[in-house]
């Protein structure tokens, strides 16, 4: 039996040290697992010449070498950092990427299944991500972790990269002893939401592309084309048609030649759909506005069908995972109406929170609200029944991911039609209205010779 002293890393990440008995270094490490330490370092005898085995690389490398001295503070390291170019803070604008959101918490998820200590754990993670504004905020949570804070608080103090949906099921993970399991939940979670939109951006990226096309191709026949059959016809002096006339006044109007006309018209096209994009978010934050835009878009036929699936998707997947989370149910529903996306149906699940707060049931107010299909209800009704309630709120989930599917084709399909009509109607009606005039002209110099 030999004496190896350690290094190690105990559940909370914070240093301790010590001396086991052992017959190998093998056998020292798995009696300082056995004792809830996560080993660092582990050397045989006490004069610091033993062997050493180096664990979690860097920290003790095989060989026998001497301890580091402590790293010199901040002056040193900011100097090293310099050199390298790698200590640049980029600036918090916007939010962090659901994208880099979903692989981290993944990646935190597999960590902690398989036993590595939380803290270690979120340094690995902080030092493989690349400079950006989600890197500098785990390295915030690096240290209010290892200053005592629990993961939940520490993610809190970054609403633009971890949501209070986000904070609120790692608090029941940690509650719960199960933070592995919820950080696996909570990443099942945030892909599917994200393949649900990427669905719904990637089917609406071809009648956007055609539309953009389309409107570039017709202001520059108004622009450059159609002054010239202009100049033909004022040449020839005849009583234009009333079409060709008012294609000739849009043009005249998209190239800004009409007297008094401040800003021409292709300018305006070209900046009439930011205009409308920034107006429609500065109406949407006040609340009459948000309400009725919400309102209105659910009434559009097909539209609305497929805002409501996804609304639906959305809110059942979130109090599901909330609820299987060990969340309280008003606190879940809470979160779950902040979180839906839709003044309708945050109105109706404000309703069921008041029911339930009042010792009724979820089903009776959502249903009265008349905003979710009978099936949904029912499901609903039976889960809360049969005390499963998060696995209905999941099945209806996985349910309307797939109608979901179906609404964007069919959307897709009405769109395609009604984009050939519109389009061919333009491309017509410029046709129609050039060679009226050229018809004239032609009779005219018939009836001249």
């Amino acid at each position: 039996m030999a004496t190896y002293k350690y290094e190690a890393l105990d559940s909370a990440g914070k240093p301790a040290s010590g001396t086991v008995e052992a017959e190998s270094s093998e056998d020292a490490i798995q009696q300082i697992r056995g004792q809830g330490f996560f080993p660092t370092s582990v050397r045989q005898g006490g004069d610091g010449d033993g062997k050493k085995k180096g664990l979690l690389g860097g920290r003790g490398k095989s060989g026998g070498k001497k301890k580091k001295k402590p790293a010199k503070p901040a002056k040193a390291k900011k100097e090293k950092g310099e050199k390298k170019g790698i200590q640049i803070k980029l600036p918090a604008i916007g939010k962090v990427k659901i994208k880099l959101l979903t692989q981290f918490t993944r990646q935190l998820s597999t960590l902690q299944d398989a036993g590595l200590p939380l803290l270690r754990s979120l340094q690995i993670l902080e030092q493989q991500q690349k400079p950006g504004q989600l890197k500098n905020m785990l390295g915030q949570v690096v240290a209010d972790v290892e200053a005592g804070s629990t993961l939940s608080d520490a993610f809190a103090k970054h609403p633009r990269g971890f949501d209070r949906l986000y904070c609120k099921m790692v608090a029941a993970g940690e509650v719960g002893g199960v933070l592995d399991v919820i950080l696996q939940r909570l990443a099942n979670f945030m892909e599917k939401a994200q393949r649900l939109r990427s669905r719904i951006k990637g089917a609406m990226i071809y009648p956007t592309v055609v539309v953009i096309i389309a409107v570039g191709i017709v202001t520059g026949i108004m622009y450059f084309v159609i002054p010239k059959f202009e100049d033909i016809f004022k040449d020839f002096e005849i009583t234009l048609p009333g079409l060709t006339q008012f294609l000739i006044d849009a043009s005249s109007w998209v190239a800004g030649k009409n007297d008094g006309q401040l800003i021409p018209g292709w300018a305006v096209i070209v900046a009439s759909p930011f205009i409308i994009v920034v107006f429609l978010k500065i109406f949407r934050k006040t609340q009459f506005g948000r309400a009725s835009l919400d309102w209105t878009v659910l009434k559009i036929p097909v539209v609305g069908e497929l805002v409501e699936k996804t609304t639906v998707a959305r809110f059942s997947r979130t109090l599901g995972t909330l609820v299987s989370a060990g969340v309280p149910i008003l606190e879940a529903v809470n979160i779950t109406r902040d979180t839906c996306g839709n003044w309708v149906f945050e109105r109706a699940l404000q309703r069921v929170h008041d029911s339930i707060r009042e010792g009724e049931s979820f089903a009776v107010p959502l249903r009265e609200s008349k905003v979710c299909d009978g099936i949904v209800v029912n499901m609903i009704d039976v889960g809360e029944e049969t005390g499963d309630l998060d696995v209905m709120l999941m099945k209806v989930a996985d349910n309307y991911d797939e109608e979901v599917d179906v609404a964007v084709q069919s959307l897709l399909s009405l769109i395609e039609p009604m984009l050939v009509v519109v389009l061919g109607t333009i491309v017509g009606g410029i046709v129609l209205a050039l060679f009226m005039p050229l018809v004239k002209m032609i009779q005219a110099v018939s009836e001249a010779q």
